[in-house]
């Protein structure tokens, strides 16, 4: 068996927000957000899947908006690149969320928690030592919650999930680790086969049930995110560059060629090259 990339977007949407994923989203929300609870009985998706089209790619993400049986709005994001904004979007987006459930004149009590739950492709939060992370509106120097916190930040870091499938032990291990390595494997894992959510997103996610329009749509979205990454580390690179020529120009009448290369990093022959040698 072949399995589909679920941190792609359109993969991660039609696995988690198809018209017959429910279950599917279901046991995923309840392991991410409740400890495998069962918190959540029945979910309604707003926006299910649709293929994607073929012409080309040019969105960076797709959400998933579904509404719980308690009446929570829940928008579930996959982000596989870190662009410039990214988390003033999820920010804008919860709140708008929230803001747009009232009609002109109606009570503010009739508003309804938001959730905004993203999954993301890289290491947002460098500095916490944790997987998942929670924000909500506290106090600045007390942290006192706010009476009320109807607007709550759940952030999975997958680059932070490190275990091997023998070691997995909550619904949620599952459900990274389905996340982080099925477009690795070629059969089902038996502890996760167990799982009757994970087994039938193995299913959708299998190439074989998929079809080919599917297929090089997701395919093209591959080698976009692909190019995208590579974009990055190029400026980045650049960047880096173009501070060592920097420093090596203010160095030059300070110190000796040898000692202009260990301080920026530049090799003897770039440094003469910037004397005019």
């Amino acid at each position: 068996m072949r399995f589909i990339n679920p941190k792609t977007d359109f993969a991660f949407k039609k696995i988690f927000g198809s018209e017959q994923s429910h279950d599917i989203l279901i046991s995923f929300l309840n392991a991410i957000l409740y400890n495998a609870k069962p918190q959540i009985a029945t979910i309604e998706i707003l926006n299910p899947y649709l293929a994607p089209q073929i012409r080309g790619i040019k969105d960076t993400y797709l959400d998933i908006k579904a509404t719980l049986d308690n009446r929570t709005t829940v928008i579930i994001e996959m982000q596989v690149l870190n662009i410039e904004g990214f988390e003033k979007r999820i920010l804008y987006n919860a709140a708008k969320a929230y803001s747009i459930q009232l009609g002109q004149g109606q009570d503010y009590t009739l508003l309804d928690p938001v959730i905004a739950l993203t999954i993301t492709d890289f290491e947002m939060f460098p500095e916490l030592n944790q997987l998942i992370s929670r924000f909500i509106l506290k106090e600045k120097d007390f942290l006192v919650d706010y009476p009320n916190n109807d607007i709550e930040l759940v952030f999975v870091e997958l680059p932070k999930f490190h275990k091997s499938v023998e070691a997995l032990e909550s619904l949620a291990d599952k459900w990274l680790y389905f996340l982080k390595c099925a477009r690795q494997l070629d059969i089902v894992p038996e502890s996760m086969n167990l799982v009757p959510e994970i087994k039938q997103a193995f299913e959708i996610a299998n190439e074989i049930n998929l079809t080919r329009d599917e297929l090089e749509g997701m395919a093209k979205q591959e080698i976009f995110i692909h190019d995208q990454r590579n974009a990055i580390k190029k400026a980045l690179n650049t960047g880096k560059t173009e501070g060592k020529l920097e420093m090596a120009k203010q160095l030059l009448d300070v110190l000796d060629d040898a000692a202009i290369s260990r301080a920026s990093g530049l090799s003897l022959d770039e440094i003469m090259k910037l004397r005019g040698i």
